[in-house]
Parts: structure tokens; sequence; C-alpha cells
């Protein structure tokens, strides 16, 4: 459409594509109510509040209509499913814009991950934009399968779908200028930069944001994220299947704040979106919990919008893309119609897209393991101790006496002691380290996993050591995914072949799947709510305080191996 067409359209002097009547429309800057009709052509807003003519006239009234929802932090890894699986899941919930960082896959495939997403988002319904992956691997004291540096990113820094820098999760190395760090920054100074800095306060946080460091999606708490908003950086409200802020940060959303605060999922599997939802959970909790609902609905949108530097969107308002949600109630956030550039989110768009071969298979090269490979070396009773925290990646340094048998500390379901390891599995040194974990309640068998944050090498808890060298072995034979085992045999498996991260089925049979993993742990006495993803959390070397890698464990606060 030309612009003259369009200005000509706008004043009704040709008759729109598509006309949604009967509606309100929920202004994001005023808060008010608008009556009239919504003119659409060419997937661009063209008008509102007057009558207009359309080749299709579709009646929604007793609706409103609100911007479609912008996630702005995630890792479509983590849902468990390809992009154009992702795509089906959450777009008919109303996310019409997702933000997201193949930082998961880019771990295992380096560059060639970060392209098949490219590729993905120019295919897809919803617009998924692109944050490139600072931190391959995340630290020095982990091995992941590639290694990108300013100039791997720098490559595809100018794709149409990259927004900037994806969350830089070594504040360490920011704060006292890692020579590679710094190169990263100065490469993308100008551009958006996203962050990551757990707990980081003082003189430290005005260092990071420093650096050009724009938003921060790891406050957990409302303080913690009041004196980061007050320096300057755009809080992402997240709430994930296992970071769950939410409520925490609930308090400090406000009419006044809601400019700058946006909403995020970072890590949400098809068992959590299928049960309570995506960015349509978030906005319905958040307006049960007292927040008002334009805050809320800014949050998700314009706010979103305007954070992340896509002037185009989070209004529904003339000029920009219609992307437009339908509720019948703002409180309930169900949506009856969703518009992707002014496509209707159904069946028949998701059929017409074209997709593209997945990437990185047949990447789990880990050695076979035996049973006596998970024994734990000391001398000394005192061991180090990861304590879990539900609903949280923030884990507790935990120091508990374990006394040695025979050269090895064991297992001891009585006191919530299981057995920790991760075994290297990129096939670059076949290193196995072992540790002691302590919240799954786990009384008998073994849960293992290939989705293990950043580096994504095997994970596995377990109080007996044959059923632990069963689920991890297994893990191999199916390219990667989740195992439960006991009593020597695979209880429950789901297979993700695609980087040990991603499965190729539909996000419904993931869902069933997850559903008879979930069972499988719980049976072996696991009373954690969403056990694979807090097991992949465990190996996380950027949150504190204590973690564990294939090179040992990790003393966060320190950032060193112990």
């Amino acid at each position: 459409m030309s612009l003259e067409t369009r200005i000509a359209a706008a004043r009704g002097e040709v008759p729109a594509d598509l006309v949604l009547r009967g509606a309100e429309v929920l202004c994001m800057t005023t808060g008010a109510r608008i009556a009239g009709d919504v003119a659409i052509s060419e997937g661009v807003i063209i008008g509102l509040g007057a009558a207009y003519e359309g080749r299709e006239v579709r009646d929604l009234s007793g609706h409103v209509l609100v911007p479609g929802f912008i996630d702005t932090h995630l890792h479509i890894e983590s849902s468990l499913v390809t992009p154009f699986e992702f795509d089906r899941c959450v777009a008919p919930r109303g996310v019409t814009t997702a933000i997201c960082d193949p930082h998961e896959i880019a771990n295992v495939a380096g560059a060639e991950g970060i392209r098949y997403f490219l590729d993905a988002s120019t295919r897809t319904v919803m617009d998924i934009r692109v944050n490139l992956s600072s931190c391959v691997p995340s630290t020095h004291m982990e091995t992941a399968g590639a290694a990108l540096d300013a100039s791997d990113l720098l490559e595809l820094a100018d794709h149409p779908q990259v927004i900037g820098l994806a969350e830089f999760m070594n504040f360490p190395g920011v704060i006292h200028r890692d020579p590679g760090c710094m190169e990263k920054l100065h490469a993308f100074a100008g551009r958006h930069i996203d962050g990551h800095a757990p707990l980081l306060s003082g003189r430290d946080l005005n260092a990071y944001i420093c650096a050009g460091i724009r938003t921060e999606h790891e406050a957990t708490s409302a303080a913690e994220a009041r004196e980061k908003l007050q320096k300057g950086l755009r809080i992402l409200i997240r709430e994930g299947s296992v970071s769950k802020d939410m409520r925490a940060l609930a308090p400090l959303l406000t009419p006044l704040t809601a400019p700058y605060m946006c909403l995020c999922t970072d890590d949400r599997n098809p068992l959590d979106i299928a049960e309570h939802g995506h960015l349509d959970h978030m906005i319905r909790s958040l307006i049960a919990l007292g927040c008002d609902p334009l805050a809320v609905y800014r949050a998700a949108t314009l706010s979103a919008a305007e954070a992340f530097g896509l002037k185009d969107r989070g209004q529904i308002a003339p000029g920009k893309r219609a992307d437009i949600v339908a509720v019948r109630d703002l409180a309930d956030c169900r949506a009856a119609l969703v518009l992707c550039r002014g496509r209707v989110v159904d069946e028949a768009a998701f059929d017409a897209r074209e997709t593209i071969p997945a990437v990185a298979r047949d990447s789990v090269r880990a050695p076979r393991v035996a049973a006596g490979q998970f024994r734990h070396a000391g001398n000394t009773p005192e061991t180090p101790v990861i304590g879990i925290l539900e609903g949280k990646i923030i884990t507790e340094h935990l120091r508990e006496q374990i006394l040695p048998e025979g050269g090895d500390k064991r297992p001891d379901p009585t006191r919530d002691l299981a057995r920790v390891a991760v075994i290297e599995r990129h096939g670059r040194n076949g290193n196995i380290a072992t540790g002691f974990v302590r919240g799954f309640g786990m009384q008998r068998g073994a849960i293992a996993a290939t989705v293990a944050h950043d580096h994504h090498n095997i994970v596995a808890v377990g109080v007996d050591y044959e059923d632990l060298a069963v689920a991890v072995n297994r893990l191999s034979r199916i390219e990667g995914g989740f195992v439960v085992a006991h009593e020597g045999a695979v209880r429950a498996e789901l297979a993700l072949p695609v980087a040990g991260l991603m499965s190729l089925e539909p996000h419904e049979v993931v869902h069933e799947g997850l559903v008879a993993l979930r069972a499988a742990a719980r049976a072996l006495g696991v009373v954690l709510e969403e056990p694979f993803l807090q097991l992949a959390f465990i190996a996380l070397p950027v949150i504190p305080h204590l973690k564990i890698t294939d090179h040992g464990m990790v003393d966060v606060d320190r950032f060193e191996v112990i």
C-alpha cells in the first residue's frame, strides 16, 4: 500500500481490508475506552473512533480491544518446542511479539543455532525478535558446545529481526572489565543491551549500568527492583515455570511506574502454559493481586514496545501494526480473537507458514557412565550442599556434615541429601562432577536432563547410583531430553532431539510427556512443582549462591570453582 492510499483509506475514501466493529478500544496512554470501528489495511491500523467500511467486517460487540502482548525476555528453547510450535502455542493467547535470546541453542551449536532462530523468525505468524546471545559460554567455569566472541555476533547484528545484545549474565566480568566482555560491550555500544544482575546493588550496580545496560529481569524483591528502577533500568517482571517474581514485584507496578516496567516469562514450558497460560496468565494474576488494570496492560504492550525501540506497535492507533487482542473482560484476559499484523491467528494461518528443517541433531556426545562414577570422594565431613528454593533459581549455599564411608559420601534420603552430577556431553572432555543437593525430597531413583543452563551438559539428581547411570545413558540414545529412572529401568522420558533442548512434536504432545514425567518424578518422592526446570538451574553459575557445572561445585558469590 502506498502512503497516499493509506492516507485515503484512513479518511474513509477507500474501503479498509478489515473492520472490527462494536468493540471498545482501551487506550494505553489515557486509559479511555474509545468507541467506534477499528479499520485495518495491509496489516496496519488506519483508523479508529469513527465509522469505516471494509471488505471484511467482524462484529466484536461486547469486547474490549487491547494491543498484542509483548514478551520482553524469553528463551524459546525452554518451551521445549521449536519456534514454529512455540508460535502455535502462545500466539492464540495474545502474544504477538516475543523478544528471545537463543543462547540455549547457541551454547550447543554456536552461530548455527542463532541463524536457525533468525531464519524461523521471518516465517512465524507472531513476530519473533532476537537479542544476540552475549554469554556463550556464560562463564569460564563450564564446558559449552560453542563459544561466540564479538566478531561472531557482529556478523549477525544487521539481520532485520535483531534488536541488540541479549542478557549480559557475566556481571562480574563487566564490573571488573574482562577484555572479552569489554569487546562485546564496545561492539554493541549505543544499541540495546539486556541486563542480568541478580542481587547487584550500590556502586557495583552503578558500574554495571554505566556499561550501557538497559533492562533487568533478575530482580526478585520490590526493594531490589526499586533501586534498579531508580537508577534507570527498565524492570521486566518475570513469571516463568521456576523463576516466579511476579508476586514480589507486583506492589511496584503502578500507573506511575508502568511506563518503565514490562512483563516477561524467561523460561516457561508447555505444561505451565497449558495449565495456567503465558503473558495472559501474568495479566490476570497481576490484576487479581490488586494492580491497576491499565498499568498491567501498559506493561504488557506499550511500555514493552518503547523499552525495546519497537515504535510500530504497543498501541491501537493509526499507523501502528495491527497486533490486536479482543477480550470480553480485562481482568479475565481470555483472547477471543487475536490479530498479528492484521492476520487472524488461527490454524489456517499456522498451516500456511513455510517451515525450515531443525538444526543441531545428534548433539549429545556424552561418555557412557557406570554407577561407580557417581561416588563423591571426601576426607572431611563438612560438605557444601546446594539448597533449592522452590519458585526461585537462586539457591542456598548450605554446609552439612556427611561422613565418608569407604571413600564415598553417599546420598541420604532421610536428610533430603541427594547426589547431583553434571556430565559433559559435547564431546569436549568427558568431565564428570558430583556434589549434593537438598530440596527435591527424592526417596528413590534418579532423574536426568540435557537441559542445563546454559552449557546444557547432562545434569542428574538421584539417590541410587545404578538409576543415575540408567537415566544418564538413556539421554544419549534419545538425543537428549528428560528421563526418570527407578529400579534399573526408565519410568518416563521425553526426547528433545533438537540440540538436546527442543522436541519436534506438537506442543500438545510435549505437554502430555511432561505430565507423565511429573507423575513419575513424584513417584520417586520429588516434591517440587517443576523438578526438571529446577534441575536445569542447578547448573547455572551466574545465579547465586551455590551451583555445579562439569568443572565442579561453584561458589557464585566468589565466582570460583570450590
